[in-house]
């Protein structure tokens, strides 16, 4: 369940935009037809089926086959906790976790038992958000049988009008709720709390965060939940939303059954719409903390709602768009210069609050430079507002557009349904345009071509105000620095307006990403496994390349490649310049191109490629468009053979990196953090948390020469493409690209550089910050056989585990939000394994959880799980499956995992014999060999002023 309260603006979006395509189109105005008037009215998708009933409760369907055999399903309640009366601060949210404890047909935790018993996760599957004006519940359920989808809908209707507020099961929630918000403080929360009433001047906005008070959640009586219940669950209010693998009149049906006779609300309360004041001065909302670890500058110029069911407000969307991308490119521009002025920045248009819009400036700075970041930014915009943007800025923006929409355009029949029901909401919620793809995708193609430099230049004097506005700084309390006052702020807008700025030169060239011609290797061996639909090839210079074709999705193409070495090949003491050379790289660009003119020449590409060393292997990753895989390949030729050296990008991402470091261990959770990692690697040199001053020392050279010796020798790389390609249309790429990398015939394997966990019981306690909250994490590590079998038991238990430490420590006791519960098994550079167990707490109460928690591992251990836990872990692992194995990602990690360990890579279908013969007692197996009690790490957090 999760709290919805953050006010970055997000850019509007001009559709699902999915994954790739295979079309392209000229950036051309289309003469074929007139265009609709601006008044027109957008049409609604005639693939969704929309109704009302009397009662007032709206409903969407939509059929829609991906993921295969799923339904998303979710209602929709118009309100939040803007509506809660002044004794119910938290109470929309509180109402909202109390609909999985307990309605007419589900009492107590039975709902979320019946969820997990037919293979959905408490959490990804099964989940709920509160909002400042919503409330959203999701279930994602098998819609293989009719008996599982019909109770779906029996859930949605009981959360609708029949939770029971049992008052033993409100008052364990409280606990529950009570540590949500415990998790919550810290130096951002406690800075919020100043600002809101600030940005929100005037406004019932300023007082009604969903998670309310500590004092309201510990004190409230069993009306307030139950009387915001009965006042504002109503179908009025409601929409039940469904998209999925199913019959769309069948699902009608279900919707009209258990929500046509709902009554409707009678002399029901009015849902105001709470505005947000205008003002005609500026208001400065500055906050400074002793824990905080950033300092953010933003700017928020309120606008009123824009109205968005016209094509005229269609295309008005597009140009904010246009205008926001532009400008953002010129943002990042600067942060490539060697002393950059701010560590990022963006600026963008996006809802704000239910009444009011908003759009935003906001840097990133380092400590005591927040006029210099505000100046930038504000100088930016400035610079558009006095010269506009050039001719070349708009043409690339609009290419990159129209590709995104034939991105979206491309995938729509694979879509994925949880989209679709995103869209939905916005629908229901905000009035959100529901054309389709289909009919964006044309407007598009007509409008965004048509798009002026007057039409977007306009908009700088439109969105940049001098009314409405607020100016935030959110920032460190050092004595060193002091946050600017408002007078000081105030005075940067004046220096800005008043300077003149030059014009933005937009460098461009025409140059090809390769300018080489490549003569095609040969591919000396070749091998199809059939079994699953792989193909081997190998490559004269030595690479391997695995290559699965799918269907899956219609425009996407990712791939992996790997090669044994890493950072463990270079000595301790150049281990951090070794572990950030790819940066220095990925800062660089590559042949004639720097990073932003890279940028710039693939805007309106689907490709991009990503270095990467880590501790035992050099490699990449990335992905694109079938329609764009030869740029993919070009891409992945260049970052091997020709990355670039940047002296100014290398300073500027040296002392970004320093100004994002200074202030880290102000952060109760690095400082445990960072105690946890050297602990668990007995103070390895390798393990020590890094510093600004360490960053300082970094040398462009010295990481450039590691990187080249890394990726020097492609002999022993392996690359894996899967997705929608042809083996025809991809072969000559392999051959021409990979077949020309480098390759000296070296023979190298990572190193082991030592780090091993303590031995035996270590705790330790770290005593940092001043809110009142603890967190404690319990680390088991040891020796272990890295097989397949040890593998899938692990990943059992650590289901087990985590619904049942769930049940007892959450649902039981309330006494934490969530326990968190990973495990793996690792092959390299030994054969180990590591299970991690955290939990958040007050700090009174962390010792006895933690004894319960023990409690737990012992029961596993002793006795194994239950016949129901066990049946509910082969239930989530074959769901999770059939849906895995229509995702091109869980491919491509498979077969490395395979690949890298050099086993079979046939073995991944080995998968459901292993979920089939799964019983308590291999569970229990597991347990006694990952959980000694006699070996293990345990860190926990304390307040200071905690004895």
């Amino acid at each position: 369940m999760r709290l919805i309260t953050e006010l970055t603006p997000i850019p509007i979006a001009l559709a699902v935009l999915l994954c790739a395509s295979g079309i392209t189109h000229p950036v051309v105005a289309q003469e074929a037809a007139a265009l609709p008037a601006d008044t027109a009215t957008l049409p609604i998708d005639d693939n969704v089926t929309v109704g009302t009933f009397a009662n007032g409760l709206r409903y969407f369907i939509r059929a829609n086959g991906r993921p295969e055999a799923r339904a998303e399903l979710q209602l929709v309640v118009n309100v939040g906790s803007v509506l809660e009366d002044d004794d119910q601060r938290g109470i929309a949210h509180f109402v909202e976790h109390m609909a999985f404890n307990g309605t007419t047909n589900f009492p107590k935790q039975e709902l979320v038992d019946y969820l997990e018993r037919i293979g959905m996760r408490f959490g990804p599957e099964v989940n709920a958000y509160t909002s400042f004006d919503e409330t959203v519940y999701m279930l994602t359920v098998p819609t293989d049988t009719a008996e599982v989808l019909e109770t779906a809908f029996q859930v949605l209707r009981e959360w609708a009008t029949e939770l029971r507020f049992d008052p033993e099961e409100v008052e364990a929630e409280r606990g529950v709720v009570l540590e949500e918000w415990r998790l919550g403080r810290g130096a951002q929360a406690r800075m919020r709390d100043a600002q809101f009433p600030i940005i929100f001047r005037g406004s019932r906005y300023a007082d009604r965060l969903p998670i309310g008070t500590s004092e309201s959640l510990e004190s409230f009586s069993l009306d307030a939940p139950r009387r915001f219940y009965a006042d504002w669950y109503r179908p009025d209010l409601m929409a039940v939303i469904a998209v999925g693998d199913f019959d769309v009149e069948r699902v009608e049906e279900l919707i009209r059954t258990h929500f046509e006779s709902i009554p409707a609300a009678v002399s029901p309360r009015p849902r105001l719409l709470f505005e947000v004041p205008d003002h005609v001065d500026p208001l400065f909302a500055i906050a400074s903390d002793a824990e905080a670890t950033q300092t953010v500058v933003s700017v928020l110029y309120k606008h009123p709602l824009s109205p968005r069911g016209t094509h005229g407000d269609y295309r008005r969307s597009l140009v904010e768009q246009l205008y926001s991308q532009m400008l953002n490119e010129r943002l990042f521009e600067l942060t490539q210069r060697a002393d950059p002025p701010y560590l990022g920045a963006f600026s963008g248009k996006g809802g704000f609050v239910r009444s009011k819009d908003v759009y935003s400036l906001a840097a990133l700075v380092a400590t005591g430079a927040v006029e210099q970041g505000l100046t930038a930014v504000l100088t930016e915009a400035e610079r558009v507002a006095q010269h506009g943007f050039t001719p070349t800025e708009l043409e690339r923006a609009q290419r990159e557009m129209i590709r995104g929409m034939e991105r979206a355009y491309a995938e729509r029949d694979k879509t994925n349904s949880g989209a679709y029901v995103a869209e939905y909401v916005r629908v229901f919620l905000t009035g959100e345009p529901m054309s389709g793809i289909a009919y964006e995708y044309e407007l598009a193609q007509r409008y965004v071509p048509a798009v002026t430099l007057e039409d977007v230049n306009a908009l700088a004097r439109q969105l940049i105000t001098d009314e409405n506005r607020v100016v935030t700084v959110s920032a460190p309390q050092t004595e060193a620095s002091v946050a600017p006052g408002a007078s000081a702020l105030a005075a940067v807008f004046g220096a800005v307006s008043a300077a003149a700025v030059d014009p933005y030169d937009d460098a461009v060239t025409d140059a090809p990403l390769v300018d080489a011609v490549l003569a095609p290797a040969d591919i000396v061996e070749e091998e199809r496994v059939d079994e699953i639909g792989v193909d081997r090839w190998v490559l004269e210079n030595g690479v391997t390349v695995l290559l699965k074709p799918t269907d899956f999705k219609d425009d996407q193409v990712i791939f992996r490649a790997w090669s044994p070495g890493g950072t463990s090949l270079a000595p301790d003491t150049d281990f951090l310049q070794a572990m950030t050379a790819t940066s220095v790289v990925s800062v660089g660009g590559v042949g004639q191109f720097d990073l932003v003119g890279l940028q710039k020449m693939l805007s309106d590409k689907a490709a991009s490629v990503s270095p990467y060393i880590s501790g035992l292997w050099e490699g990449m990753s990335g992905g694109g468009s079938p329609q764009d895989i030869e740029t993919l390949f070009e891409l992945i030729y260049l970052y091997i053979t020709a990355p670039r050296a940047d002296p100014d990008a290398f300073a500027s991402y040296r002392s970004r990196m320093a100004a994002f470091l200074e202030n880290r261990n102000r952060s109760p959770e690095a400082a445990f953090q960072d105690t946890l990692q050297v602990t668990l690697a007995r103070h390895h040199p390798r393990a020590r948390p890094i510093t600004s001053d360490v960053i300082a020392a970094l040398e462009l050279d010295a990481g450039l020469a590691f990187y080249r010796d890394r990726f020097g020798d492609v002999g022993d790389f392996t690359f894996v493409f899967v997705g929608a390609f042809d083996l025809d249309r991809i072969r000559p790429l392999v051959r021409t690209y990979l077949g020309n990398l480098p390759s000296t015939g070296r023979e190298e394997a990572w190193r082991d550089v030592g780090i091993r966990a303590p031995e035996g019981v270590v705790e330790k306690v770290v005593r940092r910050g001043v809110e009142p909250k603890s967190q404690t994490v319990i680390v088991f590590t040891g020796a272990v056989d890295d097989s397949r079998e040890h593998r899938y038991a692990l990943d059992a238990l650590e289901e087990v585990l985590r619904i049942r430490l769930r049940d007892r420590l959450r649902e039981d006791l309330g006494g934490t939000y969530g326990v968190s519960v990973s495990g793996s098994i690792s092959f390299a550079p030994y054969e180990n394994y590591t299970v991690r167990i955290g939990f958040g707490s007050a700090p009174e109460r962390a010792e006895e959880l933690t004894a319960v928690v023990f409690q737990q591992l012992d029961s596993v251990a002793s006795t194994g799980p239950l016949p129901e836990e066990v049946e509910k872990v082969r239930e989530i692992q074959t769901r999770s499956r059939e849906t895995n194995l229509r995702e091109n990602g869980y491919w491509v990690s498979q077969l490395v995992g395979y690949g890298q360990r050099g086993l079979d890579i046939r073995g991944i279908l080995e998968y459901e014999s292993l979920v089939a013969a799964l019983t308590a007692d291999s569970i229990r197996d597991a347990a006694r060999r990952h959980l000694r009690m006699d070996n293990y790490v345990l860190v926990r957090l304390y307040p200071e002023d905690m004895n």
